[in-house]
């Protein structure tokens, strides 16, 4: 049933619902039994004369009471399930799976894939081929598979951090089409329409006219994402989007720095049928500054992750104007339409009273990361030399023309100018005002759209030469500059050809004007400005730093990511992924989606398609407890009829019928008390509290394979142990594809073991020995699988005696500990044991020492009569290994890459030796016994020659 969760296993048989009224006249023709009633002679006399007599009927409570016995028999017959299996149309034609799988649906990913499972299940029991068809999978050809096969690519499949162009699937779909006429097609939909989700849509209903189509959508939260962060004068607002409509739609946007660390939550709330709302942090900007992500919490997907780069940093702006006229006519003046225009994105500083050279010092002092010099002409002396450096350092200069940079030689400027300017009316006019021209494709302006009502009527001409092109940004109609830039060291020098007031053009009065200047200020403090101010360097490309996946977690980019072009604003691609491009120091933020992007509902009438829900629980079968239900009214209708009839006064004298009417009551709620018990089942027994402790360490330690120690609660054998792993995890790292993570220490007697496949435990001869409860998880660790490598670190101190019997103090503390386990017989490493082979060959394992030998759990001898093998590996893997050669002391390494201890006796390429024992403890504690049927291979050959 569409929208509720209510099915039925048999349908046909709610039509008996149709008897119900023939039911109800045959109760009400029929009349109940006749009451039987002893009186006495002398009152038949006084009732001689005959009445008129009229038939008793069947009261109307007692026939709505046998109505609903039977609404409940035939209802249950029916087999009603709660929150139903979803259902497919047909249960013989091929099952097309159409599945979102873009960053919409990466939240609620997993129930897409229960569902998903359920309607293979389904088909595979009915015998259906069955095509998984991902939406952003435009590069192959669809075909049918068997439904086993078509769980195994179900398994495959991720969602995608970049909104899905659902268009460029149409091709291999009428193919398909084509192929398989029979299809049912079922769409599990996100709901959510970036993009052309119309075109898609009416498109995909023309292919399958005539076919039936389910579309899943609902029963799950609407997706949400971020867009169109805004770093304003008092706050930093995101704007927080959702496709779908809900109650009570709230939730917090964290704000996190570039480490991950929080640095703050604000609060989003939809009311009524809003798709847009905001959150907005009231941080100081300096905290602001350092946001780097910003996500929703409780949310995973790509979609609700905003990435913010230099670019939406709040800057402070220096403003120096060389007008003397501004005191008098403030609302005219340059620095007015300027600080009107930075302010929504900027920080603006207007100069203090005094001389442009003076207000220059002033800024340069303070460090801003951006200075406008309106009409400003030659900056002299001590001045110019500290300007001069502060552009080479990394500074943005951008400078308007006026009467005093047209009659000015500052060289300040990135291209030469032609001396007065150019006038409507003078010796270089122009008939008309001229109009701006389309930007260039090259140009930080590019995408902005072009300003009709936007004239100029004067400018300052550039010298024409061979790098004016690719120097400027912006022209006018005749092609002449309008806005022109150069590089000066890592610094940029930018040059709007008018006034920065409405003297020479209206540019100040329109919202182009904020627009260039904001694209302008995204340049200030970003170490990598330099790289984008010319033709030339627009067209130079970004390479991928890390990206987000379809969940928003950060990953290495994947081989299928390209690099952008610098000043990348738009949404990410399947090309471009969204995550940060560039060096560390210069990182490029690429979104999900475009700051105008909005979400939209799917307008689903053109397929003319079934729409159903998602399910969120497993389905829950409702005969048993309707059952019970129609069993207690069979017991109140028997208990009615016995009572009207009269059965009680024959069985219960008058005196004891209250009484009789209390234990009827009693008995009644006790049944109605059973049958609700029998239907709810037994309660589950209360779980335990969670440990929010052990949740985080679990969590943490289960992310990557990881090494363990023992804290032995000595600091410095501690040191070594963990330094020693950490060495032992970077060689792995670089000779195997074991990429394992940091190792952890423990305590045996608090902390879970069973998450790591070897423990490391240096034996402190001093140490307290462990307690009762930390031996028994360690026994318990050690039957589960585990392995423990024990460590005395003696064997220079305490050789092997006679009988190889060692006494030293290290020994005896082993064994005092090993007492209180279950350890089976132990032997010395044989020649042919798989761990000599695992990864390197091996003869033995030295660590800091070279004397000691490693003990493993005995294998049984072979057999005279079985051939001789390269290797025995047992049935399994060795839960103990002991040794005395100082393993963690061979493997530590200082910070700088240096051994931390020195060996002994110090033969050549002992350590590296040292090193390639742990690998193969390590692979052998994670692979097994493989190995020793690999190396049987040339065996296996030979017999199967033979």
């Amino acid at each position: 049933m569409a929208g509720f969760p209510l099915g039925f296993a048999q349908p046909l048989v709610l039509l008996g619902l149709l008897s119900l009224p023939v039911l109800w006249w045959l109760l009400r023709l029929v009349p109940p039994r006749p009451r039987q009633q002893r009186l006495g002679p002398e009152k038949l006399l006084l009732d001689i004369l005959p009445k008129e007599e009229t038939p008793a009927r069947t009261p109307w409570w007692l026939t709505l009471l046998r109505l609903t016995l039977a609404a409940l028999l035939i209802i249950a017959a029916a087999g009603p399930l709660w929150n139903p299996p979803l259902a497919t149309s047909q249960a013989s034609a091929p099952l097309a799976l159409l599945i979102d799988d873009g960053w919409g649906a990466a939240a609620t990913w997993d129930t897409r894939v229960r569902t998903a499972e359920d309607l293979i299940a389904r088909a595979e029991t009915d015998g259906r081929g069955v095509a998984i068809i991902p939406l952003s999978d435009v590069g192959r050809d669809i075909s049918l598979e068997t439904p086993g096969a078509a769980k195994v690519r179900l398994r495959q499949i991720k969602p995608k951090p970049h909104t899905v162009e659902r268009t460029e699937i149409l091709p291999a779909i009428a193919r398909f089409v084509t192929a398989a006429p029979s299809v049912e097609v079922l769409w599990l939909s996100d709901g959510v329409d970036v993009a052309r989700t119309s075109e898609f849509v009416g498109e995909l209903g023309k292919l399958l006219t005539g076919k039936p189509v389910t579309v899943v959508e609902g029963g799950v939260a609407p997706a949400h994402a971020l867009t169109a962060a805004d770093n304003a004068a008092g706050s930093l607002v995101v704007k927080v989007l959702r496709a779908g409509v809900r109650d009570n739609d709230a939730g917090m946007v964290r704000a996190l720095d570039p480490k991950g660390l929080p640095l703050g939550e604000a609060p989003f709330v939809f009311r009524g049928n809003e798709r847009e709302t905001e959150a907005a942090f009231d941080l100081p900007v300096e905290i602001r500054n350092d946001i780097a992500r910003l996500e929703v919490s409780g949310e995973r997907s790509a979609g609700v992750v905003q990435l913010l780069d230099k670019r939406w940093r709040r800057r402070s702006i220096g403003v120096i104007t060389g007008s003397t006229a501004d005191t008098a006519q403030p609302l005219l003046a340059s620095t007015y339409y300027l600080s009107r225009a930075l302010n929504p994105f900027a920080d603006v500083r207007l100069a203090e009273r005094g001389s442009p050279a003076q207000a220059v010092q002033q800024f340069v002092a303070q460090n801003v990361p951006m200075m406008i010099l309106a009409d400003v002409g030659n900056v002299a002396g001590e001045a110019r030399e500290k300007l001069a450096k502060w552009i080479d350092d990394g500074g943005v200069l951008v400078r308007f023309a006026g009467p005093r940079l047209a009659a000015s030689d500052d060289d300040l400027i990135p291209v030469k100018l032609r001396r007065g300017g150019r006038t409507l009316g003078g010796s270089l006019s122009w008939e008309q005002p001229q109009q701006l021209a389309a930007f260039a494709r090259e140009s930080p302006f590019n995408g902005m759209a072009v300003p009709t009502d936007v004239t100029v009527t004067r400018q300052v001409l550039a010298e024409p030469d061979s790098g004016l092109t690719e120097r400027t940004w912006a022209t006018l109609a005749d092609g002449t500059p309008l806005v022109t830039a150069a590089r000066r060291g890592k610094g940029v020098i930018v040059l709007f050809h008018v006034t920065a007031d409405t003297r020479w053009s209206d540019l100040p009065l329109s919202g182009a004007f904020v627009d260039m200047l904001k694209r302008v200020v995204a340049l200030a403090g970003s170490t990598a400005n330099a790289e984008k101010i010319d033709a030339q360097a627009v067209r130079e490309t970004i390479a991928p730093n890390r990206v987000l996946d379809g969940f928003g977690a950060f990953t290495p980019p994947p081989s299928t990511a390209r690099p952008v072009p610098a000043g990348y604003s738009f949404r990410a691609t399947a090309d471009h992924p969204p995550g940060f491009y560039g060096p560390p120091e210069g990182l490029l933020a690429v979104n999900t989606l475009a700051p105008t992007d909005r979400l939209n509902p799917i307008d689903y009438a053109p397929l003319s398609a079934r729409m159903e829900a998602y399910r969120l629980g497993e389905p829950k079968d409702l005969r048993g407890p309707l059952f019970l239900a129609a069993l207690a009214l069979l017991v109140i209708d028997a208990l009615v009829v016995f009572w009207l009839a009269g059965g009680l006064h024959r069985i219960v004298p008058r005196r004891r019928m209250a009484t009789g009417a209390v234990l009827f009551a009693a008995a009644l709620g006790a049944t109605l008390i059973a049958s609700h018990a029998l239907a709810q089942g037994t309660p589950p027994a209360q779980a335990a509290p969670p440990n929010p402790a052990a949740e985080d360490f679990a969590q943490k330690v289960t992310t990557d394979t990881r090494l363990a120690y023992i804290v032995t609660g000595d600091a410095e054998v501690d040191n070594v142990s963990k330094v020693g792993l950490q060495g032992l995890t970077l060689f792995l790292a670089q000779r195997t594809a074991l990429e394992a993570g940091e190792p952890v220490g423990l305590d045996p007697a608090r902390d879970e073991l069973s998450f790591f496949p070897l423990i490391y435990w240096p034996i402190v001869p001093n140490a307290p020995r462990p307690t009762q409860d930390a031996l028994t998880r360690i026994d318990a660790y050690m039957k589960q699988g585990g392995t423990v490598l024990f460590d005395t670190r003696d064997a220079v101190m305490a050789p092997p005696g006679p009988g190889g019997e060692n006494r030293s103090p290290g020994m005896l503390a082993l064994r005092d500990i090993l007492a209180s386990l279950d350890i089976p017989e132990l032997e010395p490493v044989p020649r042919d044991h798989v761990l000599t082979k695992t990864f390197f060959l091996l003869k033995d394992f030295p660590g800091r020492f070279s004397q000691g030998q490693l003990w493993v759990e005995a294998i049984a001898p072979p057999n005279d009569d079985e051939p001789e093998r390269p290797a025995r590996g047992g049935d399994g893997v060795s839960s103990i290994l002991i040794t005395s050669n100082d393993l963690a002391g061979a493997w530590a390494q200082r910070n700088d890459g240096q051994p931390m201890l020195p060996m002994v006796p110090g033969e050549p390429r002992q350590r590296e030796f040292a090193f390639r024992a742990g690998v193969n403890i390590v692979m052998y504690t994670l692979t097994g016994n493989y190995k020793a049927d690999q190396v049987h291979i040339p065996a296996l050959l030979e017999r199967l020659g033979q």
